[in-house]
């Protein structure tokens, strides 16, 4: 997430919000936000979303997650939120939406949304 300049911007039980600025070094040849780095925030953001809800010490690895890119993802930064919607013993599975954001009066615009299934680990099982 480093690479990306994402920062968490909020933080709930079963829900988080990631922000990374669009910069050239992840857009693609049209100058929008690639769907890689796109998607990568939505899994990041469902999975900090998942560790809200675990007993603390768990980890968390991605079993799944479907991403249907509804518009070019565009804007002055991207808001990623991760919603749990289950959370089961060893399965939980989260709702992902994108954001493209322009700063000032700008319009927020559904770039992106999706489904996510995370499994828990024991941080000393691994």
């Amino acid at each position: 997430m480093s690479h990306l300049g994402a920062r968490i911007t909020h933080i709930g039980p079963g829900r988080v919000h990631l922000a990374p600025p669009s910069r050239p070094e992840v857009s693609q040849q049209h100058g929008y936000v690639h769907a890689g780095a796109t998607s990568a925030i939505a899994d990041t953001a469902g999975g900090y979303a998942a560790l809200t809800v675990f007993p603390e010490g768990s980890e968390v690895l991605t079993v799944e997650y479907k991403i249907n890119l509804l518009a070019p993802a565009l804007g002055d930064h991207l808001e990623a939120i991760g919603v749990v919607v289950r959370s089961g013993r060893t399965l939980t599975v989260r709702q992902l939406e994108v954001h493209g954001v322009r700063e000032g009066d700008g319009p927020r615009r559904l770039v992106a949304t999706g489904q996510q299934t995370l499994i828990r680990l024991d941080a000393a099982a691994q």
